[in-house]
């Protein structure tokens, strides 16, 4: 019996990446997992996977940047499972150019995704939680979102604005039972990261090395709340950088 279990859980971008990772986690301590994403092959094989371990999977195709969207996946998981114990508002996408280079179509593109989907999210769940009395809201952000790089200026603003929803999700959550936390990972082994700023040579943890602290911290007692971590390789050029 997992620390989770009886719980249910939606995880966005849940298919690939640290996503997967959360979602394997979770689901690996109990909890009956929805992840979302909009590449449903992708959603399909993770849950596949998952399942064949003894898991409860349920793959849910859904952009986050889109309310009918975001209220379809929250109405599917409830008419499924009839609660909603954790959220991870993980779903994100990164683009990098000179500020005074960079697009309007790229910044919109990545505020909307990284920002408007998690307020989409936590609204719907928030909704949820309140009347059944509680539940935990766990937004990935970045270190970024603390000492920004050069030519990541939607990423970079799109983080500092997870840090400033998940304040505001506590302080108006703690009424009802609902923890809300920030999780700032560090380079981070995914398929994204060979196509960002990251260099070669720069060090770099594993996804499971993250999730261990995910689930850490959706695992805490009801009336305990880790509000932030950083999680990041020893050797980061993290302090002192920026």
């Amino acid at each position: 019996m997992g620390k989770l279990t009886g719980k249910v859980a939606i995880v966005t971008g849940g298919g690939t990446g640290i996503g997967k990772g959360i979602a394997r986690g979770l689901a690996t301590e109990g909890a009956k997992t929805v992840i979302a994403g909009r590449r449903i092959k992708e959603l399909n094989k993770t849950a596949e996977e998952m399942n064949a371990l003894g898991c409860t999977v349920v793959p849910f195709r859904a952009d986050v940047r889109e309310e009918d969207q975001v209220s379809a996946l929250f109405a599917y998981t409830m008419d499924l499972f009839n609660r909603l114990d954790i959220l991870v508002n993980n779903a994100g996408v990164f683009d990098n150019a000179p500020l005074d280079e960079f697009s309007v179509e790229a910044w919109d593109r990545v505020i909307s995704t990284n920002l408007r989907g998690p307020f989409l999210c936590t609204r719907a769940a928030f909704k949820i939680m309140k009347k059944q009395g509680g539940g935990r809201i766990l937004n990935i952000g970045s270190i970024s979102g603390q000492r920004p790089r050069l030519n990541s200026a939607a990423y970079t603003t799109s983080k500092f604005g997870i840090w400033g929803l998940t304040n505001v999700t506590a302080l108006e959550g703690r009424e009802y039972g609902i923890s809300a936390s920030c999780l700032h990972p560090g380079n981070t082994r995914v398929k994204r990261s060979e196509n960002t700023l990251m260099g070669p040579t720069e060090p770099m943890m594993e996804v499971d090395d993250l999730t261990e602290v995910a689930v850490l911290m959706a695992c805490l007692p009801p009336h305990v709340n880790m509000l932030e971590a950083i999680v990041l390789p020893v050797k980061q050029a993290y302090l002192g950088r920026g």
